[in-house]
Parts: C-alpha cells; structure tokens; sequence
C-alpha cells in the first residue's frame, strides 16, 4: 500500500511540475478588460507584445518590468533611471494615451525641455506594435492597479 501511495504521489508531483512548466513558459492571458484606447486587445496581441517588450524595452524597464535600480533617485547626469512598469511603479497612474505618446515620441517629445534616457519610438516601431507592447504591459497588472489606471483612461478620453 506504501508503494502504491508514493507511487501515486510521485506521479502527481510530475504532473503538476510539468503543468507549472508549462504555465511558466505561456505569456500572461487576456483578461477580458485589457483594452487600449478604448479598443479590446487579444491574447494573441498581448502575447506579441510581451515578445516586442523583451526585445525593445527590456534592456531599460527589466526582463520582469522591475525597472532600474533605485529608480527614483537622479542619476550623476540628472537624469531618472527607468521606472519598473509592473505595479510597484507610476505607469498604471497614466492613461492610455499619455503612455502611448511617451513611447511614441520620448518622453521629451511630450514634456518640453525634459530630458530623458527614454528615445521615441515612433520610427522603430508601428503604432500597433506599441500598442501591443502597452497591451501587455497592462496584462501583468493586479486588478487594483488595472481598474485605477482605466479610470483615470476614461476620464482622458472624456477631457476632462
């Protein structure tokens, strides 16, 4: 009987290790609320934007969007290291289209006279691709943050 328990209970260990690792391996789902600029965003968007973050943004924001070290105290040059972009940092605190422009143009193409170690990327990638990027981004959020920053979304769209 022992050995049919230890047997059953490797047997599930095994499954459930493969399961994890397979878990592990997916990009984040989509839940239902991810939109962009009012738009809902597929699974197969976010996932190509989670592919587009590692190879763009990452370098900067960190391969877990866990951002520079100390990241909100001034560099030597006077300069912010880049944010995390997971919860513990600002992004979820701006709406869509703001985040949009920032990557877009450069954070110094939306506030005059900034400067800042993050370069537009309107001409190295589309429109949908940062989109996609943001889109995923978002997917990665709790729902406290999720919910806030679409608040703050539609009262953006609202102009107010």
């Amino acid at each position: 009987m022992k050995g049919r328990a230890l047997t059953f209970t490797c047997a599930i260990a095994a499954g459930l290790a493969t399961t994890m690792q397979f878990a592990a391996a997916q990009p984040p789902a989509a839940p239902e609320a991810i939109t962009f600029l009012g738009e809902p965003v597929s699974a197969d968007r976010i996932a190509q934007g989670q592919e587009i973050y590692a190879n763009t943004c990452a370098s900067c924001h960190g391969a877990n969007l866990e951002g520079q070290p100390n990241w909100k105290r001034r560099l030597p040059d006077g300069r912010m290291p880049a944010p995390p972009h997971d919860q513990t940092g600002h992004s979820w605190q701006h709406p869509d289209r703001q985040l949009f422009d920032f990557t877009k143009l450069g954070i110094g193409g939306v506030v005059a006279g900034y400067e800042s170690d993050m370069p537009a990327f309107g001409d190295v990638l589309t429109d949908a691709e940062i989109t996609a990027v943001l889109a995923y981004i978002k997917s990665t959020w709790p729902d406290l943050q999720r919910d806030m920053q679409a608040k703050l979304t539609a009262k953006d769209e609202e102009g107010s």
